[in-house]
């Protein structure tokens, strides 16, 4: 018979550390891979779609001005390099993304466990609350370490490439660069934490923050005048650490000064506080808010509202995006010849500002698609944190309270896909691209097919086995976007390119829909959700 260990003082003043890192860890190295493929598909897509030294100067000049790219993504160094456009693109976008990871996982790890009411488990062992504090923060180390080391593994090897050619200091420094925003807002998540009364607080003062920050990095980007104003954003201070394109290293330095500055006052404030008290005001005796408590309906609709609206609002302002910048970045990309090929795989012809936009929305897709496997995950995480048994113990049928869940999600699908078809007409109109309402809401609603069908084939595999609902449904979204990712650079097997479901719809507006496919991916998901109905009501709850 196996003996088990004895528990040690050790062990238990371990505990913190070791359940905390856990999480991080995993979501660092899943994060990490996520950097790391985009970095190699930003890298890839430009040796592909300019070959010729010729192409790579007239899309450099096509991008030169364009004061609304800069104030998006950043102003552009070499943009006519492999070097410098790769850290132009992947900077910009996964700056910010980094910077979201840092800023909920450190909120979700420390406040989030408190208000849950697990903290105090964990503070009646042989620890102090500025020592449990300060495991947390290593443990948050852990997986920032894991989701740099990830992705400058990936970095490392892309730039082996001959075509592509990154030094190995200059591959290092870019993937400090890349997740420089993660650990900045990951140290302001650890202080937030402390200071707010409730881990939605600290989101949203967090989120304004990085709002902030991001606003005024725009403006610094948008003229050559206000250049300074990037050393007053912590964004800014990011920019300016120039990677593969003259690496400045000092640029580091407000970085992590901040960093440390932050991490510091929240242990000292750890410390200092009772368990569940705040240095910020919270009403104590909030007005009772009852709206949509009348049923089981009410209560999912309110449960998932907040992010609801969080995806309905981020896919308006992408539309939003991608239609004020479709004129300009058809232009950079005419006579590419890889967005020529996945057009022409997917049945596109037109050309300009339809072209861009057929090709974006595909990305599109693949974010519904997202929100879609998210509300598996929710209902999976109501099941396991126990809230179904308090409603199924009463006059709630079973397959009815996982069919609203279902209806919710597909709803969050329809009006996500259609508010983004509306802003992303708004933003083309303000640039007279040609581009018409008519065609962009069937750009919208085109990319609910492959959203619809994650959502079923979720709510299937949850009906069966609830623990890998959410793995299933996620990794067919990234599979899909990834099987893109790789036909967009390279040759690919058309069985490959079929396991994609994103590879089955048409790129609208640059081709005509093709409403049975879409249609096809529909109905496949809501018969896989009708079966998963079936099987839910025949098994057990499960716990996490």
């Amino acid at each position: 018979m196996r003996r088990e260990r004895a528990v040690t003082t050790a062990d238990a003043r371990r505990a913190v550390f070791v359940t905390t890192a856990r999480r991080t860890v995993r979501s660092g190295a899943v994060w990490g891979l996520v950097f790391g493929v985009y970095v190699v598909s930003s890298a890839s897509t430009f040796v592909s779609s300019y070959p010729t030294a010729a192409e790579r100067t007239k899309f450099a000049r096509s991008l030169s001005g364009n004061a609304g790219l800069a104030a998006l993504l950043g102003a552009a160094r070499n943009i006519g390099t492999v070097s410098g456009f790769t850290a132009w693109r992947a900077l910009g976008v996964l700056g910010i993304v980094g910077a979201i990871w840092g800023l909920l996982i450190a909120t979700r790890v420390t406040r989030g466990e408190e208000d849950a009411g697990r903290w105090e488990l964990l503070l009646v062992g042989r620890t102090t609350r500025r020592f449990a504090a300060a495991q947390s923060v290593l443990a948050l180390g852990a997986g920032l370490a894991t989701l740099w080391t990830v992705t400058a593994v990936i970095t490392l090897l892309e730039g082996r490439a001959r075509s592509v050619h990154f030094s190995t200091s200059g591959s290092l420094f870019f993937a400090t660069a890349l997740v420089a925003g993660a650990g900045l807002f990951l140290a302001v998540g650890v202080l937030l934490a402390q200071l707010a009364s409730s881990r939605r607080q600290a989101n949203g003062i967090g989120a304004a923050v990085l709002g902030g920050a991001f606003l005024v990095r725009m403006a610094a980007d948008s003229a050559s005048g206000l250049a300074w104003l990037r050393w007053a954003s912590p964004l800014g201070w990011i920019e300016e650490l120039h990677p593969l394109t003259g690496s400045r290293p000092f640029a580091l330095v407000p970085i992590v000064l901040l960093a440390l500055a932050c991490v510091t006052v929240a242990l000292v404030v750890a410390g200092a506080r009772d368990l569940g008290a705040s240095v910020l005001p919270s009403r104590d005796s909030p007005v009772p808010h009852v709206g949509l408590l009348g049923g089981s309906g009410g209560l999912a609709v309110r449960l998932t509202r907040p992010v609801a609206l969080g995806w309905i609002g981020g896919l308006g302002v992408l539309g939003l995006v991608l239609g004020l910048v479709a004129q300009s970045a058809a232009n950079a990309v005419s006579g590419s010849a890889t967005i020529e090929r996945i057009l022409s795989r997917l049945g596109g012809r037109s050309g300009g500002a339809v072209s861009y936009l057929g090709f974006a929305f595909l990305t599109a897709g693949a974010l519904v698609a997202f929100a879609a496997a998210g509300q598996v995950s929710a209902a999976r995480a109501e099941e396991a944190d126990g809230y179904v048994d308090n409603l199924l113990v009463r006059r709630v049928a079973r397959m009815r309270w996982l069919a609203e869940r279902l209806a919710l999600g597909a709803v969050l699908v329809l009006v996500a896909c259609i508010v983004a078809g509306v802003a992303a007409w708004l933003g083309a109109a303000s640039q007279d691209s040609g581009v018409g309402l008519a065609q962009l809401l069937k750009a919208g609603v085109n990319i609910a097919g492959p959203a619809l069908f994650v959502l079923g084939v979720g709510m299937l595999v949850y009906g069966a086995r609830p623990r890998l609902a959410s793995p299933v449904a996620y990794g067919l979204v990234v599979w899909s976007f990834l099987v893109e990712i790789v036909a967009g650079s390279t040759s690919t097997n058309h069985w490959l390119l079929d396991t994609s479901v994103l590879s089955h719809i048409t790129p609208v507006p640059a081709a005509p829909p093709d409403w049975l496919a879409v249609g096809v991916l529909a109905g496949l998901g809501l018969v896989a959700a009708l079966v998963g109905l079936v099987l839910f009501d025949r098994r057990d709850l499960a716990s996490a």
